[in-house]
């Protein structure tokens, strides 16, 4: 046979298999729209995907979103189901609901609305609303066995974890991905400085609707650019993004009425209120989800300290949602990590949680150990009885001159320094691209900012034995500052040798040979750094601790790899500028508050890691 008319065959072979992918649902599964009505009168749009063989009961897989339920009407069919396609094969029944406020459903929405722990009357909240929804639910779909598992990423995420709080007695297991924790650490903010490179994300969650919708209500900003990076430093301050948003985005203004950690942002915070959970939890993250990387760790940490259930946390190498999607080859940005994971986390993990504890009676072990972890410079998958591992301990290493990144004190103590300047801040991405949200910088290369003049690098020698970190990390710096106000960003990094072979993913202007792999990264608004909701100037050229803490990683440096740690004071768009000239509120500040500074760091500053002991 001639390979043109072999390479003819295997493409309609796979036309004919993807044809038959995308009418599954419709072949399998009866689809019904209906509206649930909660306690206080608001009907909520849900669709059941049922299967059409009800020789059996089935379990059903909620999921509530901000995001649509869509496609609209019940002759049309989603291509996929469900969490995934092998849960999807199994037939349970699916079911997706717009959540109160949002397309087809009725009621006002509320950005991550707050939790009322003891509702009277007809008080509603997220826990509410999935409680009455179950009940309906378990009550009126037919063939149902009476247990219910609730899942979603990112913002579905966040419900998944609301589903826990007041649980109804049918909710049997839940898995809360990529889940936003609170919007002052996860998405909109970190550490109180906000995420610029979010902003255009304003638009999704900022107008109101009056009324169901099967259509958009809203729509992004025309910026005339894919500069990103040159269309926020021309805006100059963030008052100038008022052309784009007006009052009628309640969002935008909610932002910038609320500066601090007020009660605003307290009460939408949920991972306080994980106590006392009974439903089983699957906690699942992306060790590189540069959008929801505090929720998924704190969500899981809560729970575990408070409640006395099952309780498991997956993360693997991936970007925000990733999990979620097939793709043989799994990497993010130059970097890549194996083949498969996303399939074999699907098939052998997450299936298995949800039929342990649905199909069957949720008793006895469900092969899944406590922390199921990849290991991203080994690139391998480690299970674990309880994260962090037993055996680790903290291992401190200080930032010292002559750019040594040591783990022994110095006898007495000086400081590096550098001029930062808000007209020409470190950006955090060489790339040239206007995104909706940042994701593959999480591991890009970082030579081009260890090369600037206004970032710190203190550098480990290249390593004799492999050293595995398995925890959070902790920057304790000691600075000062010219100026009354300063963002401090410190990065971790593995240094590849010069020899590292180039991945298929390797951008064309980049080689693998002594790469900057950024591991982890975090940054302190430096007003913030005693207490998030009374801040403070800095007393300028006054010596002063800034702590840092760094989610967790799960990270080998390599024998012939070096540690490194960057610090510095801008991350551009990522966050927006800080004036470096303290005002009570940033989104108030005139460009004439932004003043170029000094800014010293102390050679007692340290980091610390959690160290996987061999």
């Amino acid at each position: 046979m001639k390979r043109s008319l072999l390479v003819v065959i295997t493409v309609l072979l796979g036309t004919f298999a993807m044809a038959q992918e995308d009418t599954y649902v419709k072949d399998n599964y009866t689809k019904t729209e209906t509206y649930i009505t909660m306690r206080d009168g608001v009907k909520l749009f849900t669709v059941i995907y049922a299967p059409k063989d009800t020789s059996t009961t089935y379990p059903i897989l909620f999921q509530r979103t901000p995001y649509s339920c869509q496609p609209y009407g019940e002759d049309q069919f989603r291509s996929k189901i469900g969490p995934n396609e092998y849960l999807m094969k199994e037939k349970n029944i699916i079911v997706y609901q717009d959540v109160r406020g949002r397309w087809n459903s009725e009621g006002v929405y509320d950005n991550m609305r707050a939790y009322i722990p003891n509702k009277t009357g007809n008080q509603v909240d997220e826990a509410s609303d999935t409680y009455d929804s179950i009940d309906w639910l378990v009550k009126n779909i037919s063939n149902n066995n009476g247990r219910v598992g609730t899942w979603g990423i990112s913002y579905p995420g966040f419900y998944a974890t609301y589903s826990l709080l007041d649980a109804h007695p049918a909710l049997k297991a839940s898995s809360p991905q990529a889940c936003i924790g609170d919007f002052f650490f996860d998405d909109f903010h970190h550490n109180g400085a906000y995420l610029l490179s979010y902003w255009r994300a304003t638009a999704v969650f900022g107008y109101e609707k009056t009324q169901p919708t099967t259509e958009a209500w809203y729509s992004f900003p025309e910026l005339g650019t894919e500069d990103q990076y040159q269309f926020f430093l021309d805006i100059g301050p963030l008052s100038n993004l008022d052309t784009y948003y007006k009052e009628d985005n309640v969002f935008w203004q909610q932002l910038k009425e609320h500066p601090n950690y007020d009660e605003f942002w307290r009460s939408r915070g949920i991972i306080q209120h994980l106590k006392n959970i009974k439903p089983a939890v699957m906690v699942v993250g992306g060790l590189f989800d540069a959008e929801d990387l505090y929720g998924p760790f704190e969500t899981y940490e809560a729970i575990e300290e408070s409640s006395d259930t099952y309780n498991t946390m997956v993360f693997g190498p991936w970007s925000h949602g990733d999990w979620a999607r097939l793709n043989v080859r799994q990497a993010i940005g130059n970097v890549y990590f194996g083949d498969n994971l996303s399939r074999d986390y699907q098939r052998d993990v997450e299936t298995k949680f949800f039929n342990h504890f649905l199909k069957k009676s949720g008793d006895g072990s469900t092969g899944l150990p406590e922390a199921y972890m990849f290991d991203s410079g080994s690139r391998e998958w480690k299970s674990y009885s309880e994260w962090p591992p037993k055996n680790t301990s903290r291992k401190t290493y200080w930032l010292q001159s002559g750019q040594r990144l040591n783990p022994f004190a110095e006898k007495s103590y000086t400081f590096e320094e550098f001029i930062s300047d808000p007209k020409k801040p470190v950006p955090y991405s060489e790339d040239i691209k206007m995104v909706f949200t940042p994701r593959k910088y999480m591991t890009d290369d970082q030579r081009f900012a260890a090369r600037r003049p206004d970032v710190l690098v203190f550098e480990t020698p290249v390593l004799s034995e492999d050293i595995t970190l398995a925890g959070d990390i902790l920057a304790k710096l000691q600075v000062a500052t010219t100026g009354t106000a300063a963002d401090w960003i410190v990065k971790v990094i593995d240094v590849y040798p010069p020899d590292a072979p180039d991945y298929e993913e390797t951008q064309e202007y980049l080689k693998m040979g002594n790469y900057h792999m950024m591991v982890r990264s975090e940054v302190m608004r430096g007003r913030f750094r005693n207490d998030f909701s009374n801040p403070e100037p800095f007393e300028p050229n006054t010596k002063t601790p800034v702590t840092i803490k760094l989610q967790d990683v799960h990270h080998t440096f390599k024998k012939g790899h070096k540690i490194q740690v960057q610090v510095q004071s801008t991350w551009f768009p990522l966050i927006d500028l800080n004036p470096q000239t303290y005002v009570p509120n940033i989104f108030e500040a005139k460009e004439s508050d932004f003043q170029k500074q000094t800014h010293k760091v102390f050679n007692d500053s340290s980091i610390e890691f959690t160290v996987l002991e061999k």
